[in-house]
């Protein structure tokens, strides 16, 4: 598949989506992003119904119009909170078969598959992600198998909803989002299996690899990634939820993923860490990391990379970068961030000319 069609436009695959999980890319407005040639961006449901809450997104006229951005947005369902907020703190909630339970702030919040797809079809969103049960990559087995049971019974009730809501609101099929349920199943090969035939037995739009992608080490699960992969028809897209070190995506594009988020580009723009091809991307882009408050940048009157077309690089040196960053003045992060955010759109269209 080359390309997705969405209410809100056509996305160009592959194609790495920024995590603007609050309804906001850090430090760049929807302008920036746009310089930058980002296609679409990635919202997360659990946060943005705790800020700015669920009856203000729908006040403001839904995520497009809240946030100035006219083009596609992905929402993520809040699955990654389970994992991150329950499975690894018992006192911030609880997680059963009928969803989650958080505590925030001494309220408690219902989270549910149906309540999930709900909060995701009324903020506008372009494609909706089903709740699951993520899980750690070394988690036991007897956890995987209850994740795994889990989320097909959430993606079963997702759909369900999501079914009654289309038709409650006469979305014509141009018009609905695209759904997308979660593989899960961690390093078991029968797991993931399981899981994904599951999941096609039931029908989606498409796909994502589920659970934590990383090893205790860091580095990329590439056998249960290409596994997961295999096992989706090629008809489908699949999305390498969490994925957007360079190499990572590189990698997993090779093996047939065409969708990624993540918010570290973004973050490591704002620390301080910047992307920077070595010579012209195509056809084998290389690049190295430049780290902005090394004193050797303090007189370097060069852009962050040469090969780089982004405004960052077209208007400022690295030497200003460098001040800028020692200043902890406000121009620094959304100039860098728009210089990695462009280095990740750079990247993709190579990977797309492959």
């Amino acid at each position: 598949m080359n390309e997705l069609k969405l209410p809100h436009g056509r996305i160009q695959l592959p194609a790495f989506l920024p995590d603007g999980t609050r309804g906001v890319v850090q430090t760049v407005d929807a302008a920036d992003l746009r310089a930058s040639r980002i296609q679409a961006v990635q919202m997360n449901v659990y946060h943005l119904m705790q800020k700015p809450g669920s009856s203000t997104v729908q006040g403001l006229g839904g995520l497009h119009q809240m946030a100035g951005w006219e083009q596609p947005i992905f929402t993520d369902s809040g699955g990654f909170q389970v994992y991150s907020l329950l499975r690894q703190n018992a006192k911030s909630g609880s997680i059963s078969d009928k969803g989650a339970t958080f505590r925030i702030e001494g309220k408690k919040f219902n989270f549910t598959p149906e309540k999930s797809i709900q909060l995701q079809l009324s903020y506008g969103s372009d494609l909706v992600i089903c709740l699951d049960d993520c899980t750690h990559a070394d988690d036991d087995l007897a956890a995987q198998a209850e994740s795994v049971r889990r989320t097909v019974d959430w993606a079963r009730r997702c759909k369900s909803e999501f079914t009654r809501l289309v038709a409650e609101k006469e979305m014509a099929e141009g018009e609905r989002p695209y759904l997308v349920a979660v593989v899960q199943g961690g390093r078991s090969p029968e797991l993931r299996r399981q899981c994904a035939e599951e999941l096609l037995e039931i029908g989606f739009d498409g796909y994502g690899y589920g659970g934590w992608p990383l090893d205790a080490d860091g580095n990329l699960l590439s056998d249960a990634l290409a596994y997961t992969r295999a096992l989706i028809p090629a008809q489908f897209t699949v999305h390498a939820l969490g994925v957007g070190h360079p190499q990572n995506v590189v990698d997993c594009v090779a093996m047939g993923y065409n969708l990624f988020d993540s918010t570290m580009p973004t973050r490591d723009a704002r620390h301080g860490r910047l992307y920077a091809f070595t010579q012209p991307p195509a056809p084998n882009p290389q690049w190295k990391y430049i780290y902005i408050k090394d004193k050797k940048h303090i007189k370097t009157n060069l852009p962050i990379s040469p090969y780089c077309d982004c405004h960052t690089c077209a208007n400022y040196s690295l030497g200003y970068l460098h001040h800028l960053f020692k200043l902890n003045d406000g121009l620094y992060p959304r100039l860098a961030t728009m210089h990695n955010l462009r280095f990740m759109t750079m990247l993709m269209e190579e990977l797309r000319k492959k």
